[in-house]
């Protein structure tokens, strides 16, 4: 029953997106920020493709093509252009406090546009998770304002946008279809810095080819896959987005089992109140599975 539930396709999407935290800070030592982007997803594409053909899945209809390209226009060229340009003019604290702020957007754009209604628990998960976000981010570093938050704000609108365009197509298609053709534009837009992305992975040493496979193949390939799936096995929009709360814990925790980084005492306070506002959020769930 659990497999058939979207909350295990939202925790591997989860883990996959915290190994691109910790894999991106090993990479970007090697290629620029936009380079590694288009490479990343470049490496998806040539996946994808191979499993498409494999498994003889079919285009989308015509019709729908604007659906796909809007989708892998704000999930894949935006994200990475808006992110890029936001994360040079602040701090890392500041970075992760707005970018955390993707499910209550994403929640809030779901009741305007589909009506998709939380219970008044469910806000107040949200409120203790968001809350669980500052204090992590607070105690380790200091927020800062200038034009990058609004480069970030950016972000945070594309990233809501794409999870409701998500929802939308996995109602008359597959997730691999909907998560293949949105990367497939969304690496076609970010060709542009294929030039330079090209010269770099030429000379790239093997422990970088190794980061960029684990980047493109589970950070992206499996990642937003699993992704898409979850919001076709779900009954609200915001139940899925929810989890990107928990992408800071996660990474940390491979952080530290990868790179050897220790977290602090502020990260270990602020991951038990996030996962406290996943329980009470998915309390229902967890409930139902006790009792079975």
């Amino acid at each position: 029953m659990f497999r058939r539930s979207y909350h295990l396709y939202a925790m591997i999407t989860i883990l996959c997106w915290a190994m691109a935290f910790v894999y991106t800070k090993l990479a970007i030592a090697w290629f620029s920020p936009l380079s590694l982007g288009f490479l990343r997803f470049l490496v998806a594409s040539f996946f994808l493709i191979f499993v498409n053909l494999f498994l003889k899945i079919k285009p989308p209809k015509l019709k729908d093509l604007p659906w796909f390209a809007l989708s892998g226009a704000v999930g894949f060229y935006f994200h990475m252009l808006f992110f890029n340009i936001g994360t040079g003019y602040v701090t890392s604290a500041t970075s992760s406090v707005i970018i955390s702020t993707i499910p209550i957007i994403t929640a809030l754009m779901a009741v305007v546009i589909y009506r998709e209604w939380l219970r008044p628990y469910q806000w107040a998960a949200v409120a203790i998770e968001f809350s669980g976000i500052l204090f992590l981010t607070l105690m380790e570093g200091s927020l800062s304002a200038n034009t990058g938050v609004l480069w970030l704000l950016a972000t945070a609108l594309v990233v809501s946008l794409y999870n409701l365009i998500q929802r939308k197509l996995t109602q008359h298609y597959s997730a691999l279809q909907v998560s293949s053709y949105s990367i497939f534009i969304g690496t076609a837009m970010l060709a542009l810095s294929a030039p330079e992305a090209l010269v770099e992975v030429q000379t790239a040493p093997l422990s970088q080819l190794f980061n960029l496979f684990m980047l493109g193949v589970f950070s992206s390939t499996i990642a937003y896959v699993s992704w898409t799936k979850a919001f076709s096995l779900a009954e609200k929009t915001s139940q899925v987005s929810n989890y990107m709360f928990a992408t800071p814990l996660a990474t940390t925790a491979l952080a530290f089992m990868i790179s050897g980084e220790i977290p602090g005492w502020s990260t270990v306070l602020g991951g038990v109140i996030i996962i406290s506002g996943l329980a009470l959020f998915n309390k229902d769930m967890i409930f139902s599975v006790k009792y079975e």
